[in-house]
């Protein structure tokens, strides 16, 4: 089943490796989280990828969150 929250998030094999991509677009989840932690603002990211849709970051961001809080794969160091 689709989550329709998530409607833009796409993953195609042939498309960055499957990755999961923007609208199929060959801009990945992982780009748009790491230019929002990079400061930049929604406004900046829509400026330099006219294409993509203020929904697309969102969707992205809410994704990348939702992957956050369900999986643990990093290995960090331990809080002294």
């Amino acid at each position: 089943m689709v989550n329709a929250e998530l409607d833009r998030i796409t993953v195609d094999p042939a498309v960055l490796g499957g990755k999961p991509c923007i609208r199929g677009l060959r801009i990945s989840v992982g780009m748009i989280v790491q230019m929002v932690a990079a400061g930049k603002t929604v406004d900046d990211i829509l400026s330099e990828y006219p294409y993509l849709e203020a929904e697309d970051v969102r969707q992205a961001l809410t994704y990348a969150a939702a992957l956050a809080e369900n999986e643990y794969h990093l290995a960090f160091r331990p809080s002294a």
